[in-house]
């Protein structure tokens, strides 16, 4: 593809690196690979910001990336907590208060400051030079709208990436209903001023159409999560205990899963089976958090858990291929059925067995397409347990499932890379 002319990208994202977790992945891995496929990436994302996990492998693949990366700041939270860097994920019960408070008073969100100066520095820097697209991720969603409403200032095309949904989500509070009409009201004025919308999954995509009857089918591209080839190349794979069957989290427990029931199963399994318990032990890597820690000393679980703790992405990697089955729980919420966690995509490019105490939607819809999966209600406690006892016995059989590679190989994410470029080829200004 040299031979064609370079192309350029405006990169609108509020999580990327130096921020870690599932947030920041897809659209880094889009800009890594943009360059191979002639786009050019520029990038305005925060600047320091108080999270609750910053990345050191993302941050070093970064740099050696050679990206131009802008970095603003504003003035929602994060920002102004900057100082205090790497923060702890607050107990479920505060975030919940936090998030009812921030929905009550910032409307889309509260990175709303931030949104409206990236839009005034992309307004800024498309009026200097030439760009061939913007793309926009959300949420936050502020960033979608303060960037669609340049829609008569500039003469470029503007995608926008939905990794969740905005309108009626799993994770929305509406105080009252002039709050969700605003809110719906929002999005429809966005949506009227972009050329082209992504998403990550076909509920997305039915409720956008649902709820917003003049977007036609062929206006919503399907682009999901994926994982990187490179990441599965590149990660040190950690030694396991002998005989021993690990099970595996990687990912945080914030907003819509718990290790409760999968915890609960197990404590079943050492009073009915304490030969069999003792043969498997369950890993979490990534933020356990203090309250899911207590559940497991109550129960009397210590000595069958492993607390990784937070690590970078690559490290996290590393420790998923150790595993033998990698586990996952999206719990019962209001359109639950749209969320597809980034971290199933991560689990697919490890090739190996998952156990999904999953509800009916998209994130099931893939696992069962992917085929090595094991998977049951998020809540029934005994499904779960006879889920395990089922795995224990095809691993102890050396028979757990395993994967086509032609259907791992679709979700590359330099092949995702390379489709998500096919839409702004098709959105060009001639």
């Amino acid at each position: 593809m040299n031979e064609h002319p370079k192309f350029k990208v405006l990169v609108i994202a509020y999580y990327f690196p130096p921020l870690g977790l599932s947030g920041v992945q897809r659209t880094f891995k889009f800009v890594k690979y943009m360059k191979k496929f002639n786009w050019e990436p520029t990038i305005i994302t925060t600047e320091n910001v108080a999270y609750y996990a910053y990345d050191n492998s993302l941050t070093e693949e970064l740099k050696s990336l050679n990206l131009r990366v802008i970095r603003i700041s504003g003035k929602e939270p994060n920002s102004l907590l900057a100082k205090r860097g790497n923060i702890q994920p607050p107990k479920e019960w505060i975030r919940k208060i936090f998030n009812i408070f921030s929905q009550t008073f910032f409307i889309p969100d509260n990175k709303k400051s931030w949104s409206k100066e990236a839009a005034k520095k992309a307004e800024e820097i498309l009026q200097s030079e030439k760009f061939d697209a913007v793309f926009v991720t959300a949420p936050p969603f502020s960033a979608f709208e303060s960037i669609s409403n340049l829609r008569d200032k500039i003469d470029v095309p503007i995608i926008i990436d939905y990794r969740d949904l905005w309108y009626n989500s799993y994770f929305s509070f509406y105080l009252t209903p002039f709050h969700k009409f605003l809110h719906k009201r929002k999005e429809y004025l966005s949506l009227k001023n972009v050329d082209a919308v992504v998403v990550t999954n076909r509920k997305i995509k039915e409720y956008l159409i649902k709820n917003y009857p003049f977007l036609t089918f062929d206006d919503i591209i399907i682009i999901p999560h994926g994982y990187d080839i490179e990441d599965f190349r590149d990660a040190v794979k950690f030694p396991k205990p002998n005989k021993k069957l690990v099970l595996m989290f990687s990912g945080t427990f914030i907003g819509y899963g718990t290790p409760k029931y999968l915890l609960k199963a197990f404590k079943i399994i050492t009073q009915e089976r304490p030969d069999i318990a003792q043969n498997i032990e369950l890993h979490f890597v990534g933020y356990l958090r203090k309250e899911n820690a207590g559940l497991i000393k109550k129960l009397k679980l210590e000595e069958f858990v492993v607390d990784h703790g937070y690590v970078d992405h690559l490290t996290s990697v590393g420790k998923i291929l150790s595993a033998d089955v990698l586990w996952l729980m999206i719990d019962y919420k209001k359109n639950i059925d749209a969320i597809l966690p980034g971290k199933i995509y991560e689990y697919f490019g490890a090739r190996k067995p998952i156990l999904a105490c999953v509800p009916e939607g998209a994130a099931k819809m893939a696992l069962q397409e992917y085929g090595a999966s094991f998977i049951c209600s998020p809540t029934n406690i005994s499904e779960i347990k006879e889920m395990i006892y089922k795995i224990y016995n095809l691993y102890r059989m050396n028979n757990l499932p395993v994967p086509a590679d032609e259907l791992v190989e679709k979700f590359r994410r330099d092949f995702l890379t390379e489709s998500l470029l096919k839409v702004f080829q098709s959105k060009l200004k001639v």
